[in-house]
């Protein structure tokens, strides 16, 4: 049973329910079963990225052991990494058993956000409602929203064309001529799942990926029975995982390991390249022409062998223009197809969200950040009073679980709350002068990553050429980082003394 209506008021709002909204609200309940929380979702179910993204052969690429909760363990993980049904399921139980489910409102999506001042609450306006909130957390995620290319007659095509995160399950695939536009993580997943079904698939690759071997065996059920009986053994894999991961960030982000530790990386992307792709010609076409880990490594066994099969045909000369039948390349050559899938990502360094939050000044979240996000410690942006953000600037990972900074993060919130709840604090907003000091402080860092300096274009680049996506050092330091909330890094409202240092 979900929240039937909204309340007039309630102390802190949750926007999201995908992992780092059930993760932030459990927190908030495991602390304080009696907290004045609810959780606002657009779809009709939780689970975020894991729910919408059902395309064919979905899977995720971090290892299971750490791509859960910490407080929540699942010894019933059939392999390696966890398939998309079975993440799903995952969060739909434990919004279940926290007591998430009955706190959240579906179907009811964020249409903005305003800051009162004078009365310390934010306004929130919905689609289900209207209501104040004292606190309110966006957790939205950063790939929540799909975007699509910007393409000349798309609007004349007569065929079927959906995205990979909105896959279309009625439309039949079978002997049909399918477009896919795109090469990256989820491209990599359904183009295998799908090939077989199709007359012929043409492959629009913008970008070539390095690409890896992705070890995904089944678990032994005498393995998942010891993690049943003694939780604590698979405590253990999962600290074993998280220090094997760890120490990968290394190599993308110390100058001394980039220059020795990738190459041996990138010589063994080359030799399954080599392998699985014979013809030297599309083989070059399949090479990078950038550090391995620049952009995200896709992990896939299936990938080379599907792409190189004559039912496929790869074009690198980008998508052009769409007409009524078929798609163009950048040479002009058009190759009729009967429908078209897009696997083009989304807009992590431009959030929807942000266009729906207005801070204390009356700007958007976007106008602030200005085509460049930043947060203090991704979490607290100046100007927006009692705003928190799950997945903020600069939080996103390229080694580990962002499960563990959602976490982190978590934690560092039920503290600024406990903080203000013990002090008479009603409103919090971190200074500006504490915001540029973290951003400037990570910009350094970030120029010597391979991410800034391996040669790549990638998503991580926001419009103003900085890099507002990624963190570019140990997870355990980031923990460490937010394990308290830091009050003097904000300016503090009481009801009593008004504004204060």
């Amino acid at each position: 049973m979900s929240l039937a209506m909204l309340p007039d008021h309630v102390h802190t709002l949750v926007v999201g329910a995908g992992f780092g909204g059930i993760g932030m609200a459990a927190s908030l309940l495991r602390q304080d079963p009696a907290s004045d929380v609810i959780v606002i979702e657009r779809g009709d179910d939780v689970g975020g990225t894991w729910r919408v993204n059902n395309y064919p052969g979905a899977a995720c690429d971090v290892p299971s052991a750490l791509y859960s909760f910490s407080f929540a363990p699942e010894p019933d993980w059939s392999r390696a990494h966890g398939t998309q049904e079975e993440i799903y399921a995952y969060l739909r139980r434990v919004a279940r058993d926290e007591g998430i489910t009955e706190r959240t409102m579906f179907g009811c999506e964020l249409r903005e956000a305003q800051w009162d001042e004078g009365r310390a609450v934010w306004s929130v306006s919905t689609s289900r409602g209207d209501l104040t909130a004292d606190v309110l957390i966006a957790a939205t995620g950063a790939l929540s929203t799909p975007t699509y290319p910007k393409v000349p007659g798309l609007e004349l095509f007569r065929g079927k064309t959906f995205h990979s995160a909105e896959w279309d399950h009625d439309h039949e695939l079978s002997g049909e001529r399918v477009a896919v536009i795109g090469t990256g993580a989820s491209a990599i997943q359904f183009v295998p799942a799908i090939v077989d079904r199709v007359a012929h698939l043409t492959l629009f690759q913008r970008t070539a990926s390095w690409v890896m071997p992705k070890h995904d065996p089944a678990i032994a059920r005498s393995v998942r029975s010891l993690y049943r009986r003694f939780p604590f053994v698979q405590k253990l894999m999962r600290g074993a995982v998280y220090g094997q991961k760890e120490i990968y960030v290394v190599g993308m982000t110390k100058p001394f390991a980039r220059k020795y530790l990738l190459p041996l990386f990138e010589r063994r992307a080359r030799q399954v390249l080599r392998k699985q792709v014979p013809d030297p010609k599309l083989r070059e076409r399949l090479t990078p022409d950038f550090a391995i880990t620049c952009k995200r490594i896709l992990l896939s066994n299936d990938w080379f062998p599907t792409i190189t099969r004559p039912d496929v045909t790869v074009v690198s000369s980008g998508l052009t223009a769409v007409t009524e039948n078929g798609v163009v390349d950048k040479d002009g050559n058009e190759y009729p197809v009967d429908t078209i899938i897009f696997g083009t990502g989304f807009t992590p360094t431009e959030p929807p969200v942000a266009h729906h939050i207005r801070g204390a000044d009356g700007r958007t979240l976007a106008e602030a950040w200005d085509g460049s996000p930043a947060a203090h410690l991704g979490i607290s942006v100046h100007g927006f009073p009692n705003l928190f953000l799950i997945y903020g600037p600069n939080t996103n990972l390229g080694h580990s679980s962002i499960v563990y900074m959602l976490e982190s993060q978590a934690a560092y919130i039920v503290d600024a709350l406990r903080t203000m709840r013990t002090r008479g604090i009603t409103a919090v907003e971190v200074t500006g002068e504490a915001q540029r000091r973290y951003t400037d402080a990570l910009d350094p860092i970030l120029e010597g990553t391979v991410w800034n300096a391996g040669g790549c274009s990638s998503w991580y680049i926001d419009e103003k050429g900085r890099n507002s996506v990624m963190w570019p050092t140990f997870t355990w330091q980031y923990r460490a980082r937010t394990k308290q909330f830091d009050p003097e890094n904000y300016t503090q409202r009481t009801a009593a003394a008004g504004v204060s240092a």
